[in-house]
């Protein structure tokens, strides 16, 4: 165990895609002994429970990794989620993050579970023995009307039965240290770590910022002004930005660090490299 937190998100192959791909990715992240391993569910007609519980058995079978499934509630009714539950537990997946999940365009919620909370409270009543974990926005949820209310529902989600948080990304550490300043203040006394993404392409960026609602800092906006148009060097970067954003969040004594891979094996091993040094030593 890394102490802070050392953890990796993986998402299942797209459809098209060979089943292949996920162990090119794996293979490539094995050798960063992770503490875990989320694996991504999605949402709406993305929703693919069975490929998440796949990956995570695969994880855990033939790397030796723990696993957190990823699992979200506005799609599902009670039926689909035990299903889930059940799979989960056969792949022998030991925690869950447990989501809203994004809107789908055209499809409406089931109205079974309106937000994770929901979703939170009737795992953590069923199925005791998983350990829950959620999420949390650094930069406050989108849709909250203010910063008390955001903090005010992650501290239900917590109390619902939470007891493990992963931020969404950002790229201003000082936006997540404040965050964790008024979690704290709350009494949300749990583990809370920072999602970092890494920078590989203008466009992810923007699409993220504007999904998130996370903020494009002058360094950042700096980094795709000069080389937005030119994706090696953009991903060089981007590589140098996470590196220096986990270093600072280290030396700062946050809880843990959670990369999003995006699978991307090669950039993700690239960032454990420059920063590992900095884990061993804050033991």
């Amino acid at each position: 165990m890394h102490a802070p937190i050392f953890s990796l998100e993986v998402f299942p192959p797209k459809r098209n895609t060979t089943v292949g791909t996920i162990y090119d990715t794996l293979d490539g992240l094995e050798s960063l002994h992770p503490d875990f391993i989320s694996v991504t569910y999605g949402t709406g007609r993305y929703a693919d429970r069975t490929a998440t519980a796949r990956i995570c058995a695969t994880i855990r079978g033939e790397y030796a990794i723990p696993t957190v499934a990823h699992l979200t509630s506005q799609y599902a009714d009670q039926v689909a989620v035990d299903e889930a539950l059940d799979m989960f537990e056969c792949a022998g997946v030991k925690a869950l993050l447990l989501l809203r999940g994004d809107r789908t365009d055209g499809k409406e919620p089931l109205g079974v579970y309106q937000h994770a909370c929901d979703l939170i409270t009737y795992v953590h009543e069923a199925r005791p023995d998983f350990l829950i974990m959620a999420a949390c926005y650094p930069e406050t949820h989108p849709e909250a009307l203010s910063v008390e209310e955001d903090i005010r529902h992650l501290k239900e989600k917590v109390d619902a039965g939470a007891g493990h948080l992963i931020s969404q990304l950002f790229y201003d550490n000082s936006d997540f240290m404040n965050f964790v300043g008024r979690a704290r203040a709350a009494g949300i006394d749990v583990p809370i770590e920072a999602g970092i993404m890494p920078i590989t392409r203008a466009g992810q960026v923007r699409h993220m910022s504007e999904t998130c609602g996370s903020c494009i800092p002058p360094a950042v906006t700096r980094l795709l002004e000069k080389w937005g148009n030119k994706p090696k060097s953009l991903c060089e970067a981007g590589i140098v930005y996470a590196s220096q954003q986990i270093s600072d969040l280290v030396s700062q004594g946050v809880d843990g660090i959670h990369l999003y891979s995006m699978n991307h094996p090669v950039v993700t091993r690239r960032i454990w490299n420059n920063v590992q040094s900095l884990f061993e030593e804050a033991l």
